[in-house]
């Protein structure tokens, strides 16, 4: 069977026939993003990548469904993030379940749909971000998000429900504000948009704006 890339993120810009996981979801840097995956084309995909050690895409679907419906098409978003599946378990004959972490940003340059239904894209890795942010925003995002985590772990010190796992990078600003992108209640195309900037203080001012508005800091 065919590998779906013809580089890896470490020493390409780009990378060909990437295959790509459309989501009702935003998965950011470093993002924790578990998947029941079912529907064959899925399946395989997740598979290989395992078989090669290379990631896939989650993109947030831009129209259309998760699961596959007839006569229907589905398009992403333009910005996505790279998928690196760090466990795999199978749930029954067929199903899979495995957990995944959010790498690299890419930009879609073009994309197809395989005769298997699954779709595949040729895309621009992006840099990290800018790292230019106000020290008093950020301190206060870093305030908002360590007693988000503290009372999480108080409820429910088990299995909190957090979409990141450890190690937490405290000193990190676009950790930090990733992970409060993940965590706030705004809607998905409003965590896109924060995804996709390219700078992390930008990103911290618009959470830190938000959050005040609402009463977090």
């Amino acid at each position: 069977m065919s590998t779906f890339l013809s580089g890896t993120a470490s020493d390409s810009a780009t990378l060909d026939a990437l295959p790509l996981f459309p989501l009702h979801t935003v998965l950011f840097p470093d993002g924790r993003l578990p998947l029941r995956v079912f529907e064959k084309r899925y399946v395989d995909m997740v598979r290989n990548c395992m078989r090669d050690h290379l990631p896939f895409g989650v993109c947030l679907i831009a129209t259309g469904e998760e699961v596959a419906q007839p006569g229907q098409t589905t398009e992403p978003e333009s910005i996505g993030c790279l998928a690196e599946i760090v466990d795999c378990n199978v749930e029954q004959l067929g199903v899979l379940l495995i957990e995944t972490r959010g790498r690299q940003r890419f930009r879609v340059l073009s994309h197809a749909t395989r005769d298997d239904g699954l779709l595949v894209a040729n895309v621009e890795l992006l840099p990290p971000d800018v790292i230019d942010c106000k020290l008093e925003l950020l301190g206060e995002c870093l305030a908002a998000l360590r007693r988000i985590v503290t009372s999480l772990h108080t409820d429910q010190p088990d299995k909190p429900k957090l979409p990141f796992g450890e190690p937490y990078l405290w000193d990190d600003p676009s950790w930090v504000v990733n992970r409060l992108c993940e965590l706030l209640p705004v809607p998905l195309k409003a965590k896109q948009m924060l995804m996709e900037l390219p700078d992390a203080g930008v990103r911290i001012e618009i959470v830190h704006r938000y959050m005040r508005q609402h009463h977090i800091v």
